[in-house]
């Protein structure tokens, strides 16, 4: 059979468009498999890094230190006030009155 030089026959051009078209479909394919490892590990690397965030404002809640309580009210001294008020009626400072006005307001009459 003579050698033909110049346009390939039918046979080798269904040849060249199968090598062709298998050759794109073969690289389309790994283009698409890396482009959805690429987006697991995206996705995988932001699940990651939210619970990361999620426990470390779990920990901070924990760490906080629960308020102070608030400090109780201070005792009134009854005895010590009505002996202050005697003393002050004593020395003539008040009248009687007014002592038995301010007794009245510390015993709560």
């Amino acid at each position: 059979m003579p050698q033909r030089f110049g346009r390939p026959g039918l046979l080798g051009t269904i040849a060249r468009t199968a090598v062709i078209s298998g050759t794109a479909s073969a690289v389309s394919n790994r283009v698409n498999r890396g482009m959805a490892e690429r987006d697991m590990r995206r996705q995988s690397d932001a699940q990651a890094q939210q619970q990361a965030w999620m426990d470390q404002g779990a920990a901070q809640a924990q760490a906080a230190p629960p308020p102070p309580a608030a400090a109780p009210a201070p005792a009134t001294d009854r005895v010590g006030q009505l002996t202050a008020l005697a003393d002050l009626k004593a020395q003539g400072l008040l009248t009687d009155e007014e002592f038995t006005a301010e007794k009245a307001r510390i015993l709560g009459s």
